[in-house]
């Protein structure tokens, strides 16, 4: 995927657990595991929106461009 997800870090560096995170965001740990793993497909920007609110964080700390185009179809 040509975007790395970075959450589990900046979690870590905030001190809380993905289950704190589901709570305040309203999603469930199943989607933010999906999301941490980096298999997501998408994500609404309401639900990046309230992440980066919480963690205190730009969405440029949990998302990452690797520089490389992906194909649609891979």
């Amino acid at each position: 995927m040509a975007i790395r997800v970075h959450l589990e870090d900046v979690l870590k560096r905030r001190g809380m657990t993905s289950k704190e995170l589901c709570a305040l965001v309203g999603i469930t740990e199943a989607n933010l595991s999906i999301l941490r793993s980096g298999k997501a497909k998408g994500i609404r920007f309401g639900t990046i929106n309230k992440i980066c609110y919480y963690l205190g964080c730009d969405v440029g700390d949990i998302l990452k461009f690797d520089g490389v185009l992906e194909d649609e179809n891979e």
